[in-house]
């Protein structure tokens, strides 16, 4: 087909907003003031454990590796403090908030009460610069999570960190554990998410144009397999756990060792490709719940996606790599086994050359499978966007302007989300898990350029829920929906 601009493109039924969508979505729910109640303080019940945690938001000056960046974090790391307890422990969390501006804390894929799930206007008020907030939730499954802000463009700062519940029936068959946080970095290089979020909307003209952190490239209306068009920002830096390649963040082991990795993709606006040169990983979890194990060279991870995947290690120097997909540049740590020079900063492992593992084609374990049921009604998740203007939407309009997806309470919901888009979305929903029709169990999902996926979602956690793209920008722009359970 005739090669044409995604960003000169209307796709979708967006055209019905017209040009006050933006506007729109910055006076939604999402942004305002409504005088949440206090939330009821939670009592342990017999025997459960209380894990307690004190979080301060701040500006901070972080050294990436030889690049220094005034940003915003938890603390003075980026990633931020890991959080860890075992399923059914109390989490009692108190975030100080010094930041300049309001901010909030959510629990990505964490299936908690409505009330601390961390999004203003929906679950709380935000909270104030200057003041605190406790947030207190009952951790019900194990897995590998992460925790970030839910307010304007906050992720793609230095504001995440990662969140593991432990399984205390697991038997740990490993020798070593690492968390592996991916992230993109622009903030602090001269300029900020906001700066980024604001070249977007006022973004016009002919599409060819250059305006700075921003990808202006051209596609073809077939896109580029597997996922289209890669993503908005270009990024100066790709970092593993807040380090850039020439300064990577580095594993001490012996060969022989067996490693359990966590891999949680924190970035705002890129699908990543991960491959540790000379091993095989063997995937078992995907966003907290195992599946059958799979061997690959190579998967993608797209934003909001976590994996678990062992390895053993063999003996010498090994790049753990991150490829942004579509996008110039790469993430590197290292995995040390022994002595020797460490491989250079662009370093190509050749399991990025060969077959690389899509999450959708990964099956469930049998104990993480929904109950076999039909659907008792059936929701559409309608995406649509254009990049020129900057608007994106959920069933025809902006966050704030599309109706609430409603749903009752103990039925079994069928959401059939239908990309009109020339982009992939990774949809998350919050407060729940839902199931592919293969049967595997996730929160996060990448629904590819111009197709449909159905999952099923049991409705078993009441409250006004956020579903939406996990690439900040998109959702920003608009593309979010809430799921209302009917009183």
């Amino acid at each position: 087909m005739q090669e044409i601009s995604r960003r000169g493109l209307l796709l979708g039924g967006l055209a019905v907003v017209g040009t006050g969508a933006l506007a729109a979505c910055s006076n939604a729910p999402g942004t305002t003031r409504t005088n949440f109640a206090a939330p009821a303080r939670l009592r342990p019940l017999a025997g459960q454990r209380v894990v307690q945690h004190q979080l301060t938001a701040k500006a901070t000056s972080l050294d990436l590796g030889g690049t220094t960046v005034d940003t915003w974090a938890f603390g003075d790391t980026a990633p931020g403090p890991l959080i860890r307890a075992t399923a059914g422990d109390l989490l009692r969390i108190r975030v100080d908030n010094q930041l300049p501006t309001d901010t909030s804390v959510h629990w990505h894929g964490i299936a908690l009460r409505n009330i601390a799930d961390g999004v203003p206007g929906l679950t709380q008020d935000p909270i104030a610069a200057g003041s605190s907030y406790l947030y207190e939730f009952t951790a019900p499954d194990p897995g590998t999570y992460f925790y970030h802000p839910h307010v304007g463009v906050q992720l793609d700062r230095g504001l995440y960190a990662p969140l593991v519940i432990d399984d205390p029936h697991e038997p740990g068959n490993y020798d070593l554990e690492w968390v592996v946080v991916l992230d993109d970095w622009i903030d602090g290089t001269g300029r900020t998410p906001d700066d980024v979020l604001a070249d977007l909307t006022a973004a016009s003209g002919d599409s060819s144009d250059s305006m700075g952190g921003m990808d202006m490239g051209h596609m073809s209306m077939g896109g580029n397999p597997p996922f289209g068009d890669a993503g908005d920002v270009t990024y100066p830096h790709y970092l593993i756990n807040g380090r850039v390649p020439t300064a990577p963040d580095t594993l001490c082991a012996k060969p022989g060792q067996r490693v359990r990795l966590r891999i949680i993709n924190s970035g705002s606006d890129t699908i990543f490709t991960v491959a540790l040169g000379g091993h095989r990983l063997t995937v078992t979890h995907t966003d907290g719940f195992p599946v059958q194990p799979h061997e690959t060279g190579a998967l993608y991870i797209g934003m909001g996606e976590r994996y678990d995947a062992t390895v053993t290690l063999g003996d010498g120097v090994f790049p753990l790599v991150a490829v942004p997909y579509g996008k110039e540049g790469q993430a590197m740590a290292l995995l040390r086994t022994s002595s020797g020079a460490a491989p250079a900063a662009t370093v190509h492992p050749a399991e990025l050359d060969g077959p690389i593992l899509e999450g959708a084609e990964l099956l469930p374990a049998e104990a993480s499978r929904l109950s076999s049921r039909e659907p008792d009604s059936n929701q559409m998740v309608h995406l649509s966007g254009q990049m020129m203007p900057y608007r994106w939407a959920i069933n025809g309009a902006p966050y704030g302007k599309n109706d609430p997806l409603l749903v009752n309470g103990g039925d079994r919901v069928r959401l059939q989300m239908m990309n009109m888009t020339q982009m992939t979305h990774p949809m998350h929903i919050h407060g729940h898990t839902f199931a592919l029709p293969s049967g595997l169990r996730k929160d996060t999902v990448l629904v590819k350029p111009m197709s449909a996926l159905a999952v099923d979602l049991q409705a078993d956690n009441p409250g006004n829920w956020m579903t939406h793209c996990h690439n900040i920008y998109h959702a920003e722009a608009g593309m979010m929906i809430s799921l209302n359970y009917r009183s």
